[in-house]
């Protein structure tokens, strides 16, 4: 079973959030997603809100990707199954330290892609703030 992520198209780096569930593969998903890691908890902040339909202008194979059974990424194809980005990037997976937590891998994703994008954007409030 393929695991997914995020991964910024623009960056192609990094990996982080997603709910749980099937993509229809036309661009859908839930309207908003809170990222808050329930693994990792001792180093957790402010939860991250990620706008999903606001990021839905870039292809879903620009930021979900898979895991295979031999521990490298593979790439998303539409209707795969979407776990939720913990389940690989924690500290008790075995992922490359950059991106070894939800943590790492959201600010890997999020700040890379959002400085390519607006410099603005990258602010820590973009992100941790409940809009």
């Amino acid at each position: 079973m393929a695991l997914l992520a995020i991964l910024c198209a623009a960056s192609g780096t990094g990996a982080a959030f997603a709910d749980e569930g099937k993509s229809d593969g036309g661009g859908k998903g839930p309207e908003q997603v809170v990222i808050q890691s329930t693994i990792d908890t001792e180093k957790v902040a402010k939860p991250a809100y990620l706008p999903h339909w606001k990021h839905q202008w870039l292809d879903c194979d620009g930021c979900h990707h898979g895991k295979g059974p031999d521990g490298k990424k593979i790439d998303y194809a539409a209707g795969q199954s979407i776990a939720k980005c913990e389940t690989c990037h924690n500290s008790k997976a075995g992922m490359p330290e950059r991106v070894a937590t939800l943590k790492r891998a959201g600010h890997v994703l999020c700040m890379e892609c959002h400085l390519q994008q607006d410099k603005t954007l990258a602010r820590c409030s973009v992100c941790h703030d409940k809009k």
